[in-house]
């Protein structure tokens, strides 16, 4: 960068002495210096580029560089992208410059160039599309690598984020792969942080106050337990009576933890009320079915045969 600059302002300098001093150059040696200056003035351009580029990737580094953050994954494929594109803008305008330095006209070139690009842009409307939304996929961070996610409402692991598509493996292992452009909803499930939700059943016998009771001691447990504590951002939240069903009354409770830790802590507090429920005499309620046949049908008999077959003695014999 240093010696970039140091060309241009010589090139600079020397041509403000020339000038000063009235000595004339030819046209070749005033064109040369012009197309040194261009060339010059260009690679000027695309350090600068770089540096602004490397800055913000380490705006958004960690101070452990032990690992990359996703965001600075981020910021290194945004960086990526725009040096390439500012690249070519830049190398493509100094070569126009160049061109018409040595008296050609470049009007023809532009509209040559504005035509196909406009015909490329019709026949690859899509990928052109595809390409746009990954960009702005990336830049907004709706979604990372290792993210569960729901896209169209297909859920899954986010396992690749591209410019042209986006990759997500479901619980059966089952790879789908989504064009960008034709992304319509995304539903991060592991943004920030999750909740585990659940939905306790009792039976309409059992007081619900002491129901409350005994799910707030389970949440307290599982909070001080060393094994989960650490993924549990906040205290349990009892929500209160969610709903009367059929033969059920529901009690809707929620616990928050890290991202991608909601299923782990979620199956660990089914467990635990449920050995709990067991051990106090609650009562989760399950299908019951009772068989009437009316009062008109005629009796019938029950038979009731086990399921081990009993060997009866042989009778004596008289002697």
């Amino acid at each position: 960068m240093k010696t970039l600059s140091n060309v241009f302002f010589a090139l600079l300098g020397a041509a403000l002495i020339l000038k000063t001093l009235k000595i004339n150059l030819t046209e070749d040696g005033i064109r040369l210096i012009r197309i040194i200056g261009i060339v010059v003035g260009a690679l000027v351009l695309i350090k600068i580029l770089k540096l602004a580029v490397t800055h913000m990737e380490q705006m958004v580094a960690d101070e452990d560089r032990s690992h990359l953050s996703e965001a600075e994954k981020r910021a290194k494929t945004l960086g990526k992208i725009i040096n390439n594109l500012g690249f070519v803008l830049i190398i493509g305008i100094a070569i126009m410059m160049i061109l018409s330095e040595f008296g050609m006209n470049i009007m023809p070139i532009i509209t040559g160039a504005g035509i196909a690009g406009l015909a490329v842009g019709f026949g690859a409307q899509n990928l052109v599309r595809d390409i746009i939304s990954g960009f702005f996929l990336i830049l907004e961070d709706q979604i990372r690598v290792g993210d569960v996610v729901k896209i169209n409402g297909v859920g899954g692991q986010v396992e690749a984020i591209k410019l042209r598509t986006t990759v997500l493996r479901d619980l059966e292992g089952v790879v789908h792969i989504f064009p960008n452009g034709e992304i319509k909803q995304v539903s991060n499930l592991t943004k920030d942080f999750s909740y585990a939700v659940i939905n306790v059943g009792v039976a309409y016998k059992e007081n619900i106050d002491r129901v409350m009771q005994v799910l707030k001691s389970v949440g307290e447990e599982l909070g001080a337990d060393p094994n989960f504590n650490q993924y549990i951002m906040a205290p349990m939240e009892i929500l209160g009576v969610d709903d009367f069903g059929n033969s059920q009354v529901t009690v809707k409770i929620r616990i928050k933890t890290v991202p991608l830790k909601q299923w782990l802590v979620g199956r660990e507090l089914r467990r635990r009320i449920k050995n709990t429920f067991d051990q106090q005499g609650i009562e989760i309620p399950f299908p019951h079915i009772s068989v009437y046949f009316g009062e008109a049908s005629k009796p019938f008999r029950l038979t009731l045969q086990s399921d081990r077959s009993e060997t009866v003695p042989a009778p004596k014999k008289k002697e």
